[in-house]
């Protein structure tokens, strides 16, 4: 039965507990990721012919991208509003809701009419969709990581904070399969109703992942905040007022593992089967692929930094990065399925592991009062500034100098805003797994 008591005190009691929160934090955002993402796969697939009829296919893939944008843009917005409700009442309550909005507004774009049979009305109910789904994204990623970190062990945050970002991966994985599905139907098929038909299957989906979370108790942090202390009246003005540059720090910091997986999937499978000689189907079993790799290899990340001092795993996670992102974008170039499945499966491991440990390093850094709200504004800023935008300014860096390079150098960057940010980051907070949290009272480490 649900409930929101604390949890017994008993070790073996907390160790279950801790477990079962993990895998729930892991399967809701399995679901809400493979919701979010099955748009992605759309928007570089079909959504440009069907709700921007009228532009060319370049022009059209630039205008789904930019709807691709749009849920990225509403993300903050999401982060402040399910931030201020989590921080106030509570984790589990505000995780029912992002969850329950995400599937009605996926569920509603496979129904929704293209251009063809609404006109103008179809691209701007599209939008309006997409921004129902940043909202929602943008609370689920706080509160997820917050249930899985605030249920574990003090010097085993890193590593559970891994089960909420290991839904990313898995999720991408669920709607790249899907599409890889779908995209053998005929064109005629698949742009009529085939793509429908993820976007359809979610509800089912949101149905498995509500009574997963609904049994779920409040994590004691937060009973044991909310005993101690009136709620922060207004989380978002403490965060502002006095973490300004731990927000700004955690934007940089959360660069790498949001964006370059926009980079390697989303632009890569638009470019791939436009300007290379890839189909739907080969480029989409590159990515699957690529998703299995990861899916692999980033739990790692968090297991390297709960073990090795954080800077030191977080160098060696991200440096390689320099080496391995040209290379793919090389390996792909030459066409051939093999070597592109090598480049990607390569590209992987730096940025997949760095973001398996990216959210127990967030999640130490601000106190529990405020902590969905310091989190979330951190995060969701930086996908908004850098993963919403990574392939809109791919396509367009492609359209304006016809080489992948620039696109290449994108990329590159994306890794070196990251340590600018995370390694000051972790000189504030510590560089051992279970870190400094800080105090809402003097803003200084615990």
């Amino acid at each position: 039965m649900p409930q929101d008591a604390p949890v017994p005190g008993d070790t073996a009691h907390r160790a279950r507990d801790a477990r079962r929160a993990g895998v729930t934090a892991f399967v809701g955002t399995t679901i809400e990721w493979f919701d979010f993402y099955i748009y992605g796969s759309a928007s570089a697939l079909v959504l440009g012919k069907i709700f921007f009829a009228d532009a060319s296919s370049a022009v059209g893939t630039l205008a789904a991208f930019a709807t691709f944008w749009v849920g990225f843009l509403a993300r903050p917005l999401g982060g402040l509003v399910f931030g201020h409700f989590g921080d106030r009442y509570g984790r589990k309550k505000a995780l029912v809701v992002t969850l329950t909005m995400m599937g009605g507004a996926t569920f509603c774009v496979g129904l929704l009419p293209g251009y063809a049979q609404i006109g103008a009305a179809a691209p701007v109910l599209l939008v309006l969709l997409r921004m129902v789904q940043g909202v929602a994204m943008g609370g689920e990623w706080g509160g997820a990581v917050l249930i899985a970190t605030e249920y574990a062990p003090p010097k085993r945050k890193l590593l559970y904070g891994a089960f909420a970002q290991q839904g990313s991966p898995v999720g991408n994985l669920l709607a790249t399969l899907a599409f890889l599905g779908i995209a053998q139907l005929p064109d005629a098929a698949f742009e009529s109703w085939g793509w429908r038909v993820p976007f359809l299957f979610s509800a089912l989906l949101v149905a498995v992942g509500l009574f997963i979370r609904l049994r779920l108790a409040e994590t004691p942090e937060m009973v044991a905040a909310l005993a101690r202390d009136k709620p922060v009246k207004l989380p978002v003005k403490t965060v502002l007022t006095r973490y300004p540059l731990l927000v700004l720090l955690g934007v940089l910091a959360g660069t790498a593992g949001v964006a370059i997986t926009y980079v390697k999937t989303t632009f890569a499978l638009s470019w791939a089967t436009t300007d290379l000689s890839f189909d739907r189907t080969s480029f989409l079993t590159v990515i699957s692929l690529a998703l299995v790799v990861q899916v692999i290899v980033q739990p790692f990340g968090a297991v390297l930094a709960s073990k090795w001092p954080v800077r030191k795993a977080v160098l060696w996670m991200l440096l390689p990065e320099f080496a391995v992102l040209p290379l793919m974008f090389v390996l792909v170039g030459t066409g051939n399925f093999w070597l592109a499945v090598l480049g990607m499966g390569l590209a992987t491991f730096p940025h997949a592991m760095y973001y398996a440990a990216l959210a127990g390093i967030l999640a130490r850094v601000f106190p529990v009062e405020v902590r969905y709200t310091g989190i979330s504004l951190s995060y969701q800023l930086c996908t908004t500034l850098f993963a919403g935008t990574a392939p809109i300014a791919s396509q367009y860096l492609l359209n304006a100098f016809d080489s992948i390079w620039p696109v290449v150098a994108l990329g590159l960057g994306y890794t070196a805003v990251t340590l600018a940010g995370v390694l000051p980051l972790l000189a504030r907070t510590g560089d051992d797994s279970a870190g400094r949290p800080l105090d809402s009272r003097t803003a200084q480490p615990a």
